[in-house]
């Protein structure tokens, strides 16, 4: 389903009862709504909450800014070492378009979890909505500061490398990603993420978008000092082995929030593996419960 929000239209679903408290899930990176798996929706749902997924702007079935002008993704990464870069949005505007959605939903209030650049968007959101904002859940992220350390480089060569074309080729490179930033502590669903993969090709691949989303994070800069003022009750998740975005950046996340609580999952990388879905629905539904209500 569609809605206009921002300015802009967000393809969106949702999970459990209508009138329960909304929770609104935030997909990170190029990620389509469907990265929040429906398994892990369904379980978020049977502890009380209405779920809600739903496509960034880029990237799946919502609006595409592809004529918006943006430099590439090297570009980028020079951008990161202070050289000044133009871009079409930031991640500011994609926190907007979460608040528009909130609006065209009818929802004043939301717990709201997002997870890699969702983390930062939902952090965004709760800078500059906070009565929007009932609980924040960061996981895998970051406050942008520029003084955390830089992803290991296997993990960075993932975000620069030039995608050939096609759908096989698209699954390979999702596995190989897996098993680059996976962690230690898990299995690698190699079949599950290659399911995933070939979902996410089929429904609205575009890594156009994926570009551009990639110059917001990096052209928005540090949300720390912002945090600092935040009063949101607020969970950290982070994976001990995450090469991509490093525990480092989620012990800075909880320590710029005032009462932020961080929950550090040994062995864990740059990815929610099935078998930390339990533990992670558990923290963000007690999390929830025990926070302002939605």
């Amino acid at each position: 389903m569609k809605l206009r929000a921002n300015g802009i239209e967000l393809e969106w679903e949702s999970f459990g009862d209508p009138s329960a408290p909304a929770l609104l899930l935030i997909a990170g990176l190029g990620a389509q709504l469907v990265r929040w798996e429906d398994e892990f929706c369904e379980r978020l749902a049977g502890c009380g909450q209405r779920v809600i997924r739903y496509d960034n702007r880029d990237v799946g079935l919502s609006s595409r800014l592809d004529a918006a002008e943006a430099p590439d993704a090297a570009a980028a990464m020079a951008a990161a070492r202070g050289e000044s870069l133009r871009v079409p949005y930031l991640l500011d505007d994609m926190a907007d378009d979460a608040a528009g959605l909130l609006d065209a939903l009818g929802l004043a209030t939301a717990h709201v979890v997002g997870r890699s650049m969702g983390g930062m968007i939902a952090q965004a959101l709760a800078i500059r909505h906070a009565s929007r904002v009932a609980t924040l859940t960061s996981i895998m992220s970051s406050t942008g500061a520029p003084d955390l350390p830089p992803p290991k480089p296997e993990a960075a060569a993932l975000l620069v490398e030039r995608l050939a074309p096609g759908r096989e080729a698209h699954i390979e490179r999702e596995v190989r990603g897996v098993r680059v930033t996976g962690g230690s502590g898990f299995p690698i669903e190699e079949e599950r993420v290659a399911r995933r993969a070939a979902r996410e090709y089929d429904r609205g691949f575009y890594p156009e978008g994926t570009n551009r989303q990639l110059l917001a994070i990096v052209a928005s800069g540090s949300r720390r000092r912002a945090l600092e003022s935040t009063r949101i009750p607020t969970l950290v998740v982070h994976g001990s082995d995450d090469p991509l975005v490093l525990l480092e950046h989620g012990v800075d996340t909880a320590r710029a929030v005032p009462g932020a609580k961080l929950e550090i999952i040994e062995g864990m990388g740059h990815h929610l593996p099935s078998a930390v879905w339990p533990r992670l629905v558990d923290a963000i539904a007690k999390h929830a419960q025990n926070g302002r209500p939605a």
